[in-house]
């Protein structure tokens, strides 16, 4: 699985010159990027193939394992989204050992921005308490938006699912 970081998070991260990814299937990768929400920094990790969303809340100790807690939060949320955990543990055994790169293209960081405006504009629903943003990530994933690689409008939710369908 390959986890593009965005040129803040790797400032965030202390992180110089990482490559372009290899993978050529965006179904296994994920582009990372950090946010404020309530003063508070947190992940936004965004499917590339899908634009399905996730936000951690994050402090030193998630930072500090940065790509474990991000893996374990994409799986936390498909679960609590409602996909089987056999399917979502297939697809994350065969996207591989985790590989750190740069972001996956230009289109893809657009589609992240505009997920992080739809995070913005559901802000409300932030719990700092909590790592996993659950119901944050429901809103965000339900509702329309554009997406790379499809044509039109579409819930990432749906999206995820038709992009996960292959694992059952």
């Amino acid at each position: 699985m390959e986890f593009g970081y965005t040129i803040p998070l790797q400032k965030r991260m202390g992180i110089k010159g990482l490559r372009y990814g290899a993978e050529v299937k965006r179904i296994f990768c994920w582009d990372l990027h950090v946010i404020r929400l309530h003063g508070r920094e947190a992940l936004l990790a965004v499917h590339c193939a899908s634009r399905y969303a996730v936000v951690l809340a994050m402090g030193e100790k998630e930072w500090a394992r940065l790509p474990e807690t991000a893996l374990g939060g994409i799986r936390a949320a498909l679960a609590a989204d409602g996909f089987a955990a056999a399917q979502v543990e297939t697809y994350i055994e065969c996207a591989g050992k985790i590989q750190v790169t740069r972001t996956h293209g230009r289109r893809e960081v657009a589609f992240l921005n505009r997920a992080w405006d739809d995070v913005a504009a559901q802000d409300w629903l932030f719990d700092p308490e909590e790592v996993s943003q659950f119901l944050l990530d429901y809103e965000v994933n339900g509702s329309l938006c554009r997406c790379a690689g499809y044509a039109g409008l579409g819930r990432p939710r749906e999206r995820m699912a038709e992009e996960l369908s292959v694992f059952t």
